[in-house]
């Protein structure tokens, strides 16, 4: 599918924090380098089956996957057993992910669609969702946020569970950026490190092999507050791990991933 190929940020990129704006930021020569920036046998060996038990334990079967960019988690799950819905807001992403999929020998079954709206487009109930990759983070607005979790909330099961990613912002507005890049940005050769860094922006560089460089303007996210907003917006037990691990040390993981549950638990056992 057919999409822009140059990106707009304006004569004021640190200027542009605006909740659509990704639909500029992921242009068809970005999505076509995606994978390499990925770097898809990597990073399947760096996070091993994490995703794939945490469903597991949660008796998950109907999974839908919110922001599914090029496919790398929805064809896992597939692989896995697990029956796959595949949202984006972005039709170039789409369109890419299907193609990597049939590589595969599976058919994704894809829905365009924006997180705000998802009851709108996507229909059914899951027994999870899973937003991943530094996604969430392309929402500016608090409004926004709540919205999208409230969306993910009313298609949960009763007994569902919501799985999301962030990197470790709170790090980077504190300390100052640093990464072992061996999770979730795994290409050789490939570069991806933030130009500039406030409380309302990050403003991530991405440079390639062949010497192209793009940029992906994000909502520094802290560790507690998108905590609050899952707990406010409904979600009980919330349990984070700091790059796949259970114990960490605040300034040692490159991503959170949270895993949060819908059904009711009660006070005393919440964490």
């Amino acid at each position: 599918m057919p999409g822009k190929i140059h990106q707009s940020f304006g004569e004021n990129p640190t200027a542009v924090r605006d909740s659509d704006h990704y639909t500029d930021e992921y242009t068809q020569t970005l999505v076509n380098k995606w994978d390499e920036l990925i770097d898809w046998e990597s990073r399947a060996a760096a996070e091993g089956d994490f995703f794939i038990e945490k469903l597991k334990e949660h008796g998950a079967k109907k999974v839908l996957d919110v922001a599914t960019g090029t496919g790398f988690h929805s064809v896992r799950l597939l692989k896995a057993g697990f029956e796959v819905v595949s949202a984006d807001g972005s039709p170039a992403m789409l369109s890419k992910a299907f193609d990597n999929a049939r590589k595969y020998g599976y058919i994704l079954r894809t829905v365009c669609a924006d997180w705000r709206f998802l009851n709108r487009d996507v229909h059914g109930h899951y027994d999870a969702i899973i937003c991943l990759g530094n996604s969430f983070t392309h929402l500016f607005d608090e409004k926004d946020r709540r919205k999208s979790l409230a969306e993910y909330y009313a298609m949960l099961k009763h007994d569902g569970i919501l799985i999301i990613d962030q990197r470790n912002y709170d790090m980077i507005l504190d300390e100052g950026f640093s990464t072992k890049h061996k999770y979730y940005y795994c290409g050789e050769g490939v570069v991806a490190e933030p130009e500039y860094i406030d409380e309302g922006l990050t403003r991530f560089r991405y440079s390639f092999p062949d010497d192209s460089v793009y940029h992906l303007n994000m909502y520094p996210l802290r560790k507690a507050y998108l905590r609050q907003l899952m707990s406010e917006v409904g979600f009980q037990r919330i349990e984070s791990y700091g790059d796949f691990k259970e114990t960490y040390r605040h300034d040692d993981p490159d991503y959170f991933v949270h895993v949060a549950e819908k059904k009711y638990i009660p006070i005393e056992e919440r964490n």
